[in-house]
């Protein structure tokens, strides 16, 4: 996995992965968008809805973490052996959006992202314990490589299954 040197590079490749992702979009036609495709496991609707779900539980994370609550990852609904149930949240939460909505929820949501990455001291953000809510998996891993695993990660990936899915059209 990549190893940042610092916030700027993070936010960098955030900002550059977004992008590319989500430019992906603009030529896909509206009739199109809840369109399985053979060879490709989601729709277009579902891999926004599918990135937007993911940044939307750090935010919500983070957001407890500050009211003093206990941050139950993933969520309180959905524990790490039921991911499959925790997308089909994620879908149904964004069905109905047209696709250009989707984009521009996208688009305001990273930059939510990169707020809160402003927001973290060079300690909480690259650090072992930064965040009680970073640290409760086994994993504990720092907060960087939370956002970086459900922001840059899945951008790059869910990048090849649209452009995949655009070909098989």
């Amino acid at each position: 996995m990549i190893e940042y040197q610092n916030r700027q590079e993070l936010i960098l490749e955030i900002s550059s992965r977004a992008k590319l992702f989500i430019e992906e979009f603009n030529d896909i036609d509206e009739n199109d968008k809840d369109r399985l495709i053979e060879g490709v496991d989601r729709t277009p609707t579902q891999m926004i809805a599918y990135q937007l779900g993911w940044m939307k539980l750090i935010l919500d994370w983070e957001k407890q973490e500050q009211q003093g609550l206990i941050v139950i990852t993933p969520t309180s609904d959905y524990k790490w052996n039921n991911l499959g149930g925790l997308y089909e949240s994620f879908y149904k939460q964004y069905n109905g959006y047209t696709l250009n909505e989707l984009c521009i929820i996208f688009i305001k949501v990273v930059q939510e992202i990169i707020q809160l990455i402003n927001s973290y001291t060079d300690e909480e953000l690259f650090q072992q314990g930064g965040r009680k809510w970073a640290s409760s998996t086994p994993s504990n891993w720092p907060i960087w490589k939370w956002i970086h695993i459900n922001t840059v990660a899945p951008f790059k990936s869910f990048r090849t299954k649209i452009r995949k899915w655009k070909k098989l059209r």
